[in-house]
């Protein structure tokens, strides 16, 4: 049986080269190829600074303690994204309110934020949903207007645009991430991206267990985590950007090649691209059954898919209907009935650089007939 996997880094010679002699230096961690990656993404991005960590979700946490984010006080989110970007905010005591999203852009409706605004607010934290540049214009204007920091998550964007200016150049401060599915990868890996020094330098301390600048080993001036990434993710990650421009190129092909033989499936919705002065850098492939498919449904065509042995995924389950979020805020269903909506019907398909036309074919070929099968209320059988 043909096996397509839903993501695969693309590793080289080149990434072996750097990860092999890292290994024979005397230097693993906090060495020379961490501030080289952290100057790299600096200056792909248009930032002045950059501070490497363990993952995505560790830079969101240190961006949120950065901000002076804490017990009481509340962070507008989205309830569409992956978990980290809202349990960022619970791990400072601080409470996610949610607003729903964009039904064509998938990211957070700018128009339904100031309702959600009191005297907690402290923060509006935007994601860059699969890639899409969130409305970072209008979210500025808001943050402006109620004096309300901004962070952008854009662990999902590496390489995007929004008006000419790169994703993680919004806001206060901004995250990228580096797992394996992400546009270039360090194995596992995040990264703060500011232009404020304070806040560079506060999670640049946090990260190395609170040391500041003339501390020694054992000196701790603020409370601070074990958040480092090691040299050898590093090097992975400084062979991987000076691959950046091909390895972007390739995504693009990919989804331009899906985009074009999905037109044939009229039940499903390809994904959307504003053309507002957005240029989109490929996280995933995810398509949406029309309004007239349950989740049920589309849950069938994962498992026919997956019969077929091809891996997909139901990007996002919405998180305020996680068993976590219900618990501790008593959210329910219509809540937020766009993600709701959008999420019930989403199917994220086979999606990295070496994708081939003829496996694309494949996957395409599948999905019309388990959609058809489904849609009949037939047996699966392709």
């Amino acid at each position: 049986m043909i096996k397509i996997p839903l993501s695969r880094p693309d590793i080289t010679e080149k990434e072996t080269r750097a990860v092999l002699e890292t290994l024979k230096t005397p230097q693993l961690s906090l060495g020379p190829r961490l501030r080289e990656f952290e100057q790299r993404i600096a200056e792909y991005t248009g930032v002045k600074y950059a501070v490497a960590v363990n993952s995505g979700t560790s830079a969101l946490h240190l961006i949120i303690r950065a901000m002076g984010v804490t017990e009481g006080d509340e962070v507008i989110t989205t309830p569409f994204s992956f978990i980290a970007s809202a349990n960022c905010v619970l791990f400072e005591k601080a409470k996610p309110v949610f607003v729903d999203i964009d039904p064509l852009t998938l990211n957070m409706a700018p128009d339904l934020i100031e309702k959600k605004i009191t005297g907690r607010t402290k923060a509006i934290l935007a994601v860059d949903v699969f890639g899409h540049p969130a409305e970072w214009g209008r979210l500025e204007e808001i943050a402006g207007k109620h004096g309300l920091r901004l962070i952008e998550d854009s662990c999902e964007a590496l390489g995007s645009e929004y008006n000419g200016r790169k994703t993680g150049s919004f806001g206060n401060a901004g995250a990228f991430a580096f797992y394996p599915n992400k546009q270039i990868t360090t194995g596992e890996g995040g990264i703060i991206v500011t232009g404020n020094k304070r806040i560079s330098e506060l999670c640049e301390s946090m990260r190395n267990q609170g040391r500041s600048p003339g501390d020694g080993w054992l000196g701790h001036t603020i409370l601070g985590y074990n958040y480092r990434i090691s040299e050898i993710n590093c090097a992975l990650g400084i062979a991987q950007m000076g691959r950046i421009d091909e390895i972007l190129a390739k995504r693009a092909e990919v989804a331009d090649i899906y985009n074009s033989r999905l037109k044939e499936i009229d039940d499903i919705d390809t994904p959307h691209i504003s053309s507002r002065g957005i240029k989109i850098s490929w996280f995933v492939y995810v398509v949406r059954l029309k309004e007239n498919f349950s989740r049920a449904q589309r849950d069938m065509i994962l498992a026919g898919l997956r019969a077929e042995g091809i891996e997909c995924g139901d990007y996002f389950p919405p998180i305020h209907l996680q068993p976590l979020y219900r618990g501790i805020s008593g959210y329910r269903e219509g809540d937020f009935p766009v993600a709701e909506s959008v999420s019930e019907r989403t199917i994220a398909l086979p999606f990295y650089n070496n994708l081939s036309e003829e496996q694309i074919e494949y996957v395409v070929r599948t999905l019309k007939q388990v959609i058809f099968e489904v849609s009949k209320g037939r047996e699966i059988r392709c």
